[in-house]
């Protein structure tokens, strides 16, 4: 099949594109060019198209392209996507992420809306995911969405203890420095590697009848509390990482007042993958200690850290 992925190049399509190559399917990257285009070899029959998402004449370079199946990694604009290919693509699958369901009401979470998004921009994109989806729907085109938890592995510098990707907190998590969370230190932390995050949408290519009209949660076989991720990090960089507590109120205003960084330790990430398993036959390869020691060890050895 013509498949085209947005975002191809970037952190889930640099694993997604071999996966697409390597299954037999004809691939075109759509990339902004700020990435650049991995070396290796299987990459070289990759079409590599520059284009920024959103700019002028945008659909209209994807649309001469003739997709059958479109991966949008960046789901910024589903509803002029849809319209503009709606008559020569035959499979939209949309990239979201758990936040837009908001706060977790249960865990394992459900791909469904949970508490209010804190997020204006995932509320916007949400909407217009639930929008083309009743659109798709209705007119028989199949549509897709993959909803992505903390992403992790190589090539992105990972969550640290502190609701970033900062190496600065991460050398102070390999020289051992005390990490404050909030009491009790119980939230539900699930880092997915995007080897696995990948795995999702290639499942929904190659299975487009039991993908159509739905929404798919991906991720780990299971979530870390925010000690055992803090204490994870100790095991992986040969420490022990102190873990001071305080309420979640002092937590939220004081440490750590950014709501999209204190969020990571307070939204219990742990989504149910259960639907997407048993559909697409999805496994994830990679427990969140083996992506956060696959992501500590490519940033040594890209020399973002001391090894």
């Amino acid at each position: 099949m013509r498949v085209c992925v947005i975002g191809g190049t970037g952190h889930i399509g640099k694993n997604l594109t071999p996966m697409l190559v390597e299954a037999g399917h004809e691939v075109t990257v759509i990339t902004s060019g700020r990435t650049p285009v991995p070396d290796e070899d299987i990459w070289a029959s990759v079409r590599k198209v520059q284009l920024v998402y959103g700019s002028d004449g945008w659909t209209d370079a994807i649309r001469d392209l003739r997709p059958e199946v479109l991966v949008d990694i960046l789901q910024g604009a589903s509803p002029k996507l849809y319209e503009a290919l709606r008559d020569i693509c035959e499979h939209f699958i949309l990239c979201g992420s758990l936040w837009m369901l908001g706060r977790p009401r249960v865990v394992p979470t459900p791909a469904e809306t949970q508490g209010p998004c804190l997020s204006e921009g995932y509320v916007r994109r949400y909407e217009e995911m639930l929008a083309t989806k009743a659109r798709a729907a209705a007119e028989g085109k199949a549509l897709t969405a993959i909803m992505c938890p903390n992403i992790c592995g190589p090539y992105k510098v990972p969550l640290e203890g502190k609701g970033g990707r900062s190496i600065d907190v991460h050398m102070e998590h390999q020289r051992g420095e005390p990490v404050v969370l909030p009491e009790p230190g119980n939230c539900l932390i699930g880092p997915c590697d995007a080897e696995d995050i990948a795995r999702g949408f290639l499942g929904a290519v190659e299975n487009r009848e039991a993908a159509a009209d739905h929404i798919f949660n991906v991720g780990s076989a299971y979530a870390l509390t925010a000690v055992q991720f803090v204490e994870t990090y100790g095991d992986i960089y040969g420490v022990t990482i102190p873990v001071e507590f305080v309420s979640w109120e002092r937590f939220a205003t004081e440490v750590i007042p950014d709501w999209g960084a204190n969020y990571h330790f307070g939204g219990n990430m742990c989504p149910d993958i259960s639907p997407i398993s048993e559909r697409l036959g999805y496994r994830p390869a990679y427990t969140p200690e083996q992506t956060m020691e696959r992501a500590v060890k490519w940033m040594i050895d890209e020399k973002l850290l001391p090894g």
